[in-house]
């Protein structure tokens, strides 16, 4: 099995069995995800809750199942805003004239010289704490990103012929942009994209963690495991699983981007060979 076939496989399946874990909370979890049982506080693993209970007695799997949902529904929701504010800061910068493009380049160049955890944890101290603030905060600190490329990859393709001859053929550039410029950019989006909703989890479940994100009594991965730290040495199965899942949702979307972009190269070169 080739390279890309391995990581776009492995990959694939590691985010359908995260997200029909996270789509199946919608209708049905084991337990209430936020409700507390003193009584049942600590359970390990057994037949009645398959990964344990946490402090307060909450059903641990239960509380992956919602946490998930939050993770991958706030990471689509900001790196689609950070991707469409990105993409068009990028095109901007590359059709205006060039002291505008210049000017808007080296503010994206200034925001990518700063981690993005800072970035949001400015943000969201500014703005406060919840799911919409970190949302928010996240999708930010993706438009740099976005953006580079995009500009990048512009300065390449709009100098070439098939271009220049839409242009002096009368076509307007919101015409040019979207049927000549941003086609062969696809492929590298789409991998930016996918890969970027994995960084986003990862980001988010940081702020949730430093307790600026999602916030009580809903639950969040990087929460679950900020409250299972006090407990790690004599309840360990409270921050495995919830470790565990987090860590397999980022690495399938990694794996995921880098075998798109495996698939797409090997296409390119069928091609062109």
């Amino acid at each position: 099995m080739r390279k890309h076939s391995f990581s776009f496989i492995a990959g694939a399946i590691l985010v359908v069995l995260a997200s029909a874990l996270a789509l199946t909370s919608i209708v049905f979890t084991p337990y209430d995800p936020e409700a507390m049982d003193i009584q049942s506080r600590f359970q390990g693993p057994s037949p009645e809750h398959l990964l344990g209970t946490d402090h307060f007695g909450r059903d641990i799997l239960s509380r992956i199942m919602s946490g998930s949902l939050a993770a991958l529904s706030s990471a689509l929701l900001s790196v689609s805003a950070g991707a469409f504010a990105g993409i068009a800061i990028g095109v901007i910068s590359a059709l205006s004239p060039k002291w505008i493009g210049s000017v808007l380049q080296r503010v994206v160049d200034a925001l990518m010289a700063f981690p993005t955890i800072l970035i949001a944890l400015v943000l969201v101290t500014i703005a406060g704490k919840g799911m919409l603030p970190s949302a928010l905060a996240v999708a930010f600190a993706m438009v740099p990103v976005f953006s580079r490329l995009v500009y990048t990859m512009m300065l390449e393709t709009k100098e070439r012929l098939y271009v220049k001859a839409a242009v002096s053929y009368g076509a307007g550039w919101m015409r040019v942009v979207v049927f000549h410029l941003i086609p062969p950019m696809l492929s590298r989006l789409v991998t930016q994209f996918t890969s970027s909703i994995g960084s986003a989890i990862l980001l988010e479940s940081s702020l949730s963690f430093l307790g600026l994100g999602i916030q009580p009594p809903s639950s969040s991965l990087g929460m679950m495991l900020s409250e299972a730290r006090s407990y790690v040495l004599t309840y360990p199965y409270q921050a495995i699983p919830s470790g565990v899942f987090l860590l397999m949702i980022v690495l399938g979307f990694n794996l995921l981007g880098d075998g798109i972009s495996e698939v797409f190269a090997g296409r390119r070169r069928i091609r062109h060979g």
